[in-house]
Parts: C-alpha cells; sequence; structure tokens
C-alpha cells in the first residue's frame, strides 16, 4: 500500500508532463496555425515530426522516472500520428463543408489591381474552402476595371491602411507584381504599422513551396527555387510501391469485392464490372474496371442529365445522379467501387497515384499544357481527388494537374495516400450517419451575386456521363 502511493503520484505526473509537452511541441512546430492546416503536404509533415518529438519526450520522461517501455512508445507514437491525422481530417472534411456554404469565411483586402489580383480573387472564389473571400481591392481604378474588379475597388494603394478599419478586415494579400517597387514597400509598411496579417504572393504558380529557399542578397529577401530531380529510383520506388501496394489491398478487399459483386448480381443481374475506355500514358487508350454502379442502359439516359452539371468545363459531375442504384450511391460513397482499379495499377495502366485518366471525349478539349498530364502514368488517386474532389470548378481540376505534373515525389505521392485515406473514412463515417447526402456543397455563389457575375467560367466541352 505504501509503495502504489508514490507510484501513483509518480505515473500521473508523468502523464500530465507528457500531455502538456505534447501540446507544448505541437504548438511550436505551428500545427495550430491555420496556414500550417490548410496545406496538407506541410501539415501531414509536421504532425509526423510533432509525434516523433512527444516520443523523444516520452523516452526522456521513462528514463527519468527509471522505466523503459519503448515498444509502449514506439506503438503510442504511431497511434498518435494515426488518430491525430484522422480527428483533424474529419474536422477539415466539416469545415470545408461549412465554409462552401458560405460560414467562416475571414474576410481579406487584396492590395494591387491587376493580373495577379484578378487571378488570386479568382482562386479565392474557387476555393471558399480556404477560408478566405474578397472583401475589397486597392490599386489602380482602370486595372481594376479591365480585370472585371471594379465592383471590389476601394480606392489607390495610399488607402491600404483606411481600407482595413473600413472594410472591417485584419488580412491582406499584397499582389507583388501588380505594384510597383516603391509601391509595394510602401503598402507593406502601412499594412504592418496596422497590425494587419500581411501575406505576400510570389507571383509563381504551380511551384511547391517545399522547392522555396530563402537566398536573401545583402539582407534583401530573395528565394532559391529547387530543381525537380527525377532520379531512376525514385520511378523504381513509385513501381514497387504500386506493385506491392496494390497486392495487398486487392488480397485484404476481396472479401469485400465478392460481397459487392453478389449485391450488384443479386440487384439486377446484371454485370458486376463496368468497363470503359480512358486516355492513359503517352495518350494510350486503355480499359478502366470499376464495380458497376449504375441501372442498366444508363448510357442511353446521359442526355437527359446535360443541364444538371454540377462542374464547368468539359468534365460531368451529377449530383443525385437518378442512374445511380441503391447499392451503386453506398459504393460510391465510400469509394467501394473504385477497387478494381487496382488491376490496372498491377497490369501497369495506371498507378495508385496520378492524374485521374480523362475520357477520349474529355481530352478533345483540353490544351497542349493540360495534355502533359499524359506523360505520366494515370492514378486511382490523385492531388485532385485529395484538394479539390468536391470543388465544380475546371479550373481546379486544371491546377491540381499541372502542380502534380511539376513538383511530382514520392514524398508527395506518400503524402496524397495519406490524403486519401483520410478523405475516404470521412466519406465513409459521413455515408453511415447521413446516408443520401453530399459531404460538400457548392459554392454559395448565389449569396454573392457579383462574385457570380465576375466568375470566369472555362467554355463548356463534352457532356457524356464520366464514370459509372
Amino acid at each position: 500500500m505504501s509503495s502504489s502511493g508514490p507510484s501513483t503520484v509518480v505515473s500521473v505526473i508523468s502523464v500530465v508532463a507528457l500531455v502538456a509537452g505534447s501540446v507544448a511541441i505541437f504548438n511550436a512546430i505551428g500545427l495550430y496555425r491555420s496556414r500550417v492546416c490548410a496545406v496538407r503536404v506541410l501539415e501531414y509533415e509536421r504532425l509526423a515530426r510533432g509525434c516523433l518529438g512527444a516520443a523523444l519526450l516520452a523516452l526522456a520522461v521513462a528514463a527519468i522516472v527509471g522505466s523503459t517501455p519503448r515498444r509502449e512508445i514506439v506503438i503510442g507514437a504511431t497511434l498518435s500520428f494515426v488518430l491525430v491525422g484522422m480527428s483533424r481530417g474529419g474536422y477539415r472534411a466539416w469545415l470545408n463543408a461549412r465554409r462552401r456554404a458560405g460560414h467562416f469565411l475571414r474576410p481579406v483586402l487584396l492590395v494591387g489591381a491587376g493580373d495577379e489580383s484578378a487571378d488570386i480573387a479568382e482562386l479565392l472564389l474557387q476555393h471558399p474552402e480556404l477560408g478566405y473571400r474578397t472583401a475589397g481591392i486597392v490599386g489602380d481604378e482602370n486595372e481594376a476595371q479591365r480585370h472585371d474588379l471594379a465592383d471590389y475597388w476601394y480606392g489607390d494603394i495610399d488607402y491600404a491602411r483606411h481600407a482595413l478599419a473600413d472594410l472591417g478586415v485584419t488580412g491582406a494579400i499584397v499582389c507583388a507584381s501588380d505594384l510597383r517597387a516603391g509601391e509595394l514597400n510602401v503598402a507593406v509598411r502601412e499594412l504592418m504599422a496596422a497590425r494587419a496579417h500581411v501575406q505576400l504572393s510570389s507571383g509563381l504558380h504551380g511551384v511547391d513551396v517545399g522547392r522555396l529557399r530563402p537566398a536573401p542578397l545583402a539582407h534583401e529577401p530573395l528565394f532559391y527555387i529547387e530543381h525537380t530531380t527525377l532520379a531512376s529510383w525514385q520511378l523504381a520506388t513509385k513501381r514497387g510501391i504500386d506493385i506491392v501496394l496494390a497486392s495487398i489491398m486487392l488480397a485484404a478487399t476481396s472479401p469485400l469485392l465478392l460481397l459487392a459483386a453478389i449485391g450488384i448480381k443479386l440487384q439486377d443481374g446484371g454485370p458486376v464490372l463496368f468497363k470503359q475506355q480512358r486516355i492513359g500514358r503517352n495518350g494510350a487508350p486503355f480499359v478502366l474496371y470499376k464495380l458497376r454502379t449504375m441501372h442498366q442502359g444508363a448510357d442511353q439516359r446521359t442526355a437527359q442529365l446535360f443541364d444538371l452539371n454540377a462542374r464547368d468545363g468539359p468534365l460531368l459531375k451529377v449530383t443525385n445522379d437518378p442512374r445511380t442504384t441503391a447499392l451503386g450511391r453506398l459504393l460510391r460513397s465510400t469509394s467501394i467501387d473504385e477497387l478494381p482499379q487496382l488491376w490496372n495499377v498491377l497490369n501497369g495502366t495506371m498507378s495508385l497515384v496520378g492524374p485521374r485518366p480523362a475520357l477520349p471525349d474529355e481530352v478533345v478539349h483540353f490544351d497542349a499544357e493540360l495534355r502533359a498530364r499524359e506523360s505520366v502514368l494515370p492514378g486511382i488517386t490523385g492531388l485532385w481527388q485529395v484538394e479539390g474532389r468536391d470543388n465544380p470548378s475546371f479550373a481546379a481540376y486544371r491546377r491540381f494537374d499541372l502542380f502534380y505534373l511539376q513538383n511530382w515525389s514520392v514524398t508527395l505521392d506518400v503524402i496524397i495516400l495519406l490524403g486519401t485515406v483520410e478523405s475516404v473514412l470521412t466519406r465513409v463515417v459521413h455515408a453511415l450517419f447521413h446516408h443520401g447526402e453530399q459531404i460538400a456543397l457548392a459554392p454559395p455563389e448565389a449569396k454573392d451575386p457579383a462574385a457570380q457575375a465576375r466568375r470566369k467560367l472555362e467554355p463548356s466541352g463534352s457532356t457524356r456521363h464520366r464514370d459509372q
């Protein structure tokens, strides 16, 4: 009895120290900052560092109290990474859906009126899940009018500080390439003096932030851009990961596939698999496999759905597609219908990660820059599926695919796979508790008629169905 008291006290103190220390580590590496959490790659990288730091802290505490449960610490750190990642992913899914519905959007001031300001205003409009909305723009009035930003225009650059107070905003995005050097420095100093949260654009597009290295010259802030190098070992590693994971996943999910196949067959007696020609690497067509999720003869009903397309541009997505069966909706919401594509991975026509393979009549509407996506194997999942699957904008689809091509690495593939697991688990939970609802809502343009008028849509192309 006498010895158990001090032991219990030591245990309680150790647990409190570990919890407090872990929270301090997570805070120190920025895991509670929105600008870190907004970048999934950065969040996962820092979450791994945080769990490693917590494990080292646990080892130190164990050494102090005379206990060394190393295996338990390793298991605990791994579980912490998984559980914290899942909980943050669930919260992110909820928050993104609310933001797409027009809630929790932080107003920001754009400083500069030109090409870059117009691009950023469009970016914020296309991605409400980022949590921003444009409250106003300061810059040249003629440039604002030329870029269809007149409704946002507040005044010249000199009024930036006043705009913060008048518009009730605390953050500003400075569009560097829209300003002269003198204007840029004055504007930044004024905003900082007003205690605003200032983000400075680089003018770059499609360059991963991880490739930027601070490289000041005479204390002037410059960045060095790292080259992307695709060594042969990286390509071999990617293929190795594909074969190993696809084999394991196919074996592990075979009972689930069998049950789904039986359900599809009993439903209407039709074929279990849906086969469709897609465009693969180097523009070569191949047959993609999925579990059938639509009624037989769904192809003949496509023309009836042209006006229901939830996307702009050549891609087609119909919310609550009437051609989808009841079982098909469940298979889609849980991504079980995609599992047969593991065979595509094993036969070399697809990879686990890559741009989503397009239909032939979609590809004819892609320009030469976007056709570069055919230089790599298409994927079951990709950056667009993880970051913009519910985004109706074709510009988002284009931006994510081109970003992947310009910044590919094995690390990025691993991050996308982790993000896919998070996304699928979130959708499974949502399907169980909110059957029949959509996990994300389209941007609420009706709440902002001016933004709706300004939105630059890509020209519509093919309207054929995309996926069964």
